[in-house]
């Protein structure tokens, strides 16, 4: 008896699941924006400050959740084998606007070293046609933040 009670309490303080599964919108947003950072191969300092501090307020995260949406991001990033399975859970869950604001985010990322490579610019082409944002959009949301940068 003394033993099962001690197997169900060990069973309770267990490390808690993870707050952010596969299905939340929020992972997907911010693996999205892991792949952008990482696209050419290297994170610098400058990306990884944008990052944090994007995902900290788009969804307003304490330093815990947000080390763990990041984690988490990772390594979603890391198992996926495109972006789709990202971008049609975001198609299912966010508006336009929402959808327009994760673009937006990921130019962000692009901008936060203050260089701009083929692969990035294609990865967030990619996205956004997957998030059913015009070119239009996409290239007014880049300029957007481009000049936002500029000041």
């Amino acid at each position: 008896m003394l033993d099962s009670l001690k197997k169900f309490f060990s069973e309770l303080a267990v490390k808690p699941a993870n707050r952010f599964d596969e299905n939340d919108y929020r992972l997907a947003a911010a693996a999205l924006l892991i792949h952008v950072m990482s696209v050419d191969g290297a994170a610098s300092d400058a990306e990884r400050g944008v990052l944090r501090t994007v995902l900290k307020s788009q969804f307003e995260l304490d330093d815990a959740a947000l080390d763990e949406l990041i984690e988490a991001a990772t390594e979603a990033d890391r198992e996926a084998i495109d972006l789709y399975h990202f971008t049609s859970l975001l198609n299912r869950v966010l508006d336009e606007a929402g959808r327009l604001r994760v673009v937006e985010m990921m130019w962000e990322l692009v901008y936060a070293d203050g260089r701009v490579n083929e692969f990035e610019d294609n990865v967030v082409w990619r996205a956004a046609d997957l998030l059913g944002i015009s070119s239009r959009q996409r290239i007014t949301l880049r300029r957007r933040v481009a000049g936002e940068r500029d000041q």
